[in-house]
């Protein structure tokens, strides 16, 4: 594992000052004033190398995942499958779909509707995926907002008539 480097700044007592001392024939020695306060971290070949190598291992690493990824590709499904289930029980998720509809001219937009979820949740702390099943222009972007225990609001900004929204809820629960 690479060892991290904690980058410090280099200090000086005063900023923005220097001294200047003519050598000889238009030539110029220019240091900076100030006692050092802080010495900072050198820019070398060593630091700068081992930034290099740890980018290269991280590359590497995902080169390796993403080929395990293609080449288990069934294994990689039955597991997020398995997962998905897992979750749904541990958090009894609920599912479930609404039209929303837009009366407005763009760009104002009256879509916002109330979802009231079938089971009370004991927090608003919930998560509400969506996604967009169907819709008669464009839709822009889904807002969930207004999270209660019993409901929750949702919207989509864009000029569409209509969209249906399918949703999970996960969480929400204390335990």
């Amino acid at each position: 594992m690479r060892n991290r480097t904690y980058w410090v700044d280099h200090v000086l007592s005063e900023t923005n000052k220097f001294t200047v001392i003519a050598d000889h024939d238009d030539i110029y020695t220019i240091t900076p004033y100030g006692t050092v306060m802080q010495q900072g971290t050198f820019q070398d070949a060593a630091h700068f190398n081992s930034i290099e190598e740890g980018l290269t291992a991280n590359e590497e690493a995902i080169y390796i995942l993403l080929d395990f990824a293609r080449h288990n590709k069934e294994t990689a499904d039955k597991r997020l499958d398995a997962a998905e289930a897992h979750i749904d029980e541990l958090y009894a998720t609920e599912t479930g779909t609404v039209t929303l509809t837009n009366t407005s001219k763009y760009p104002f937009n009256n879509s916002k509707q109330t979802v009231a979820l079938s089971t009370n949740r004991d927090t608003g702390n919930y998560v509400v995926v969506v996604e967009v099943t169907a819709a008669s222009g464009n839709v822009g972007e889904i807002i969930v907002s207004d999270q209660l225990v019993n409901g929750f609001k949702v919207e989509y900004t864009g000029s569409a008539a209509s969209a249906t929204i399918s949703y999970k809820v996960i969480g929400g629960w204390s335990k």
